[in-house]
């Protein structure tokens, strides 16, 4: 069955392109998407700020394990902005890559 639907598919040609106006209530997907970002990176921020003060007074006050937790946050909270920075690059990047599949 896999076999006759993958030849129907290779003669029919079928194929999609990813259309912003292609269903109702995309501009209004686009903004929530928008939206959502922006508070990731707002919590990002918010993160890395504090993460990075926990790590310094930590440090300065001899306690190890809890500078140890703000460097982790530091870092964790670099990497979340880096990949909600890097996301429509990352999906473009594999919607092209999938597009070469023949």
């Amino acid at each position: 069955m896999h076999v006759l639907s993958a030849i129907l598919l290779a003669q029919t040609r079928l194929g999609g392109d990813p259309d912003a106006g292609g269903l109702p209530g995309s501009r209004a997907l686009q903004s929530l998407v928008g939206g959502i970002a922006f508070w990731a990176l707002l919590a990002a921020l918010a993160g890395l700020i504090i993460s990075a003060a926990v790590w310094a007074l930590s440090s300065h006050g001899g306690n190890y394990h809890h500078a140890g937790v703000g460097k982790r946050g530091t870092i964790i909270s670099a990497g979340a902005a880096l990949l909600v920075g890097a996301a429509p690059a990352i999906i473009g990047f594999f919607e092209e890559l999938g597009n070469t599949v023949r």
